[in-house]
């Protein structure tokens, strides 16, 4: 779009546009998983219910009292399990990859915004490390000095 000559407004609102689509197709994914997480327990206590019905129906069977037990007891096992170590765990990995993508998207677009603008690359670089996490961006501010340093060293003296 740049080098097609699009206005700095259209070029910003179909990368908006891109980014929200994008928020929301990985918001859905990971509200699946969330609503698993928060169905899953509940679902385990209903097999629980169950068995112990199962249990109470059949009272008068010895033989029958410890398989319905082990239904009731197994199910809200199984629910637990399933949203704390499986359902819990995808959906925040979900929301946290979904919000790595939308400050990716935003990173892009006040690149292409500020490279279509002319900007001096030093401004555009200062802007783009304001998204890098401050221990990353401080090893970088480091390593740059220190090749400042080593570089300045190698020039003669005049």
């Amino acid at each position: 779009m740049l080098a097609d000559g699009f206005t700095p407004e259209t070029v910003k609102e179909v990368l908006d546009k891109e980014r929200l689509m994008t928020l929301d197709r990985n918001q859905a994914g990971a509200r699946a998983f969330t609503l698993l997480n928060e169905v899953a327990p509940a679902m385990g206590m209903i097999g629980t219910l169950i068995g112990l019905v199962q249990m109470l129906a059949n009272m008068d069977d010895p033989s029958s009292i410890g398989p319905a037990m082990a239904v009731a007891l197994l199910t809200t096992l199984y629910g637990v399990l399933i949203a704390n170590l499986i359902a819990k765990p995808i959906a925040e990995k979900l929301e946290t990859r979904m919000h790595q993508q939308e400050k990716l998207q935003s990173l892009w677009t006040d690149a292409l915004l500020a490279i279509q603008e002319g900007k001096n690359p030093r401004i555009v670089e200062q802007m783009l490390l304001a998204y890098l996490p401050d221990e990353v961006r401080d090893r970088r501010l480091v390593q740059a000095s220190e090749t400042a340093a080593v570089s300045s060293a190698d020039r003669p003296d005049a």
